[in-house]
């Protein structure tokens, strides 16, 4: 296999993929525009694996740069990343969102078709699956997003399939996260979200640092055990990890298009997390009750057998595994990088 280019490689899950990548054996390109993410990241996969990969300051709705990444080196196969991913902004800002993450794919694939470059794995999400459906979700669970981050995870996913039916050569597997927490167990690289975090782990670590310890929670009334919304976590290299099973089944020249959930098939509730992620900070976090945010959903978690079956490949860590990783990492960089 030729080199694999990865889009958006410095952000929180493309920077850990990275290193799955590296430690695998794979030789990667990075490309990313640093409007999310830090540059600082690339010093960190150094540090962890030895190894430097060549980057491109490049946005991928930017033809020409991308069009010098194919030109530059032999590119076999796309992890695409790069995109924006915060449900209540997309709610904001939907025009923000489509632009980045459809058209920038749009004009990801363009590029990759001219360079008869026709495998690409995608970081779709279980937004998707929206509200209608019950959880545990399946991959063949209906499809109906609920915010515009989770519509141009659905409208890029029926791209790529409209594109494996025109051409039977084209190879995709589209990977639906459920939540990534944590950070790599060295506590080098982790999650420093740029702004207000939506995410819960960032949140968290947060309040755990500053003086006042407040944690916000967002939705308390749900129909779940304690009121709280319930949501699949998943540890971060076990996402990234997920990447590199993936690699390898579409590495046999697996035609067409294939969609794969990215999940431990265990649901934890806010609470649950919160009161983890304390016993492991050893502090007690001040909450302060919130209306639901619009856009989110109660209760989300996967189904993950066919990622166990077709991909070999399953979650490892558990709850505290991620909260302690994720610790690790703020509170050994409270700034971020």
């Amino acid at each position: 296999m030729g080199k694999i280019l990865v889009t958006g490689g410095t952000g929180f899950i493309g920077s850990h993929t990275c290193i799955a990548l590296l430690c695998a054996g794979y030789n990667i390109v990075v490309s990313d525009n640093l409007s999310r993410s830090s540059v600082e990241s690339l010093a960190r996969i150094q540090m962890i694996t030895g190894t430097s990969p060549r980057f491109y300051n490049a946005d991928v709705r930017d033809e020409a740069a991308m069009e010098q990444i194919f030109l530059d080196h032999e590119i076999d196969c796309v992890i695409h990343f790069a995109g924006l991913k915060a449900v209540s902004e997309s709610v904001a800002m939907p025009l923000n969102y489509y632009n980045n993450n459809v058209y920038g794919t749009l004009q990801l694939l363009n590029v990759m078709n001219k360079a008869t470059c026709k495998r690409i794995i995608f970081s779709s999400s279980a937004t998707v699956y929206g509200g209608n459906a019950s959880a545990p979700y399946n991959e063949d669970s209906p499809i109906e997003a609920v915010n515009p981050y989770g519509q141009t995870k659905v409208m890029t996913e029926q791209i790529l399939r409209d594109i494996c039916i025109s051409d039977p050569e084209w190879s995709v597997a589209a990977l639906r996260y459920f939540n990534p927490a944590g950070a790599h167990e060295s506590g080098l690289l982790g999650e420093a979200p740029f702004g207000t975090p939506s995410n819960l782990f960032p949140r968290l670590a947060i309040a755990a640092l500053s003086r006042k310890n407040v944690m916000h929670i967002y939705g308390t009334d749900y129909s779940t055990p304690d009121g709280t919304a319930v949501r699949d976590y998943i540890h971060v290299m076990d996402v990234a990890e997920g990447h590199v099973a993936a690699l390898k089944k579409y590495s046999e020249k697996q035609n067409g298009f294939r969609t794969f959930n990215l999940g431990t098939g265990n649901g934890h509730s806010v609470y649950e997390v919160i009161h983890t992620y304390e016993e492991i900070c050893g502090k007690k976090l001040q909450l302060h009750k919130e209306p639901r945010r619009c856009g989110d959903t109660a209760v989300s978690f996967a189904e993950v057998s066919r990622a166990k079956k077709e991909l070999l490949w399953t979650a490892k860590a558990d709850l505290r595994k991620m909260c302690e990783d994720s610790w690790r990492f703020a509170s050994r960089n409270p700034r971020g990088f």
